[in-house]
């Protein structure tokens, strides 16, 4: 038998974060479309655990990864967009 997969992808900049905490002991991470909601929570829904620290952890370190990729490509595309703009002068 194999276990079920779902993926979810966005492929738009309108999508809503937001990290809070239930109940003051179950923190949660959700990310949100007018399609989609996708949360990450801690193991089982309850306290947390070294690895749902471990996982935190992760989950920060992509997102710094992913903020550091944007802003190359998006320097980068800047500048190109400006030396194609100049040479059409």
């Amino acid at each position: 038998m194999q276990i079920p997969r779902l993926i979810v992808s966005f492929h738009t900049s309108e999508v809503r974060v937001a990290a809070r905490v239930i109940d003051e002991r179950r923190p949660y991470l959700a990310f949100s479309t007018s399609e989609a909601d996708v949360s990450v929570s801690t193991t089982g829904g309850g306290p947390v655990t070294d690895a749902d620290l471990a996982l935190a952890r992760e989950i920060y370190s992509a997102a710094a990864r992913y903020l550091a990729d944007c802003e190359r490509l998006h320097a980068e595309q800047s500048a190109t967009g400006k030396a194609i703009d100049q040479t059409a002068a």
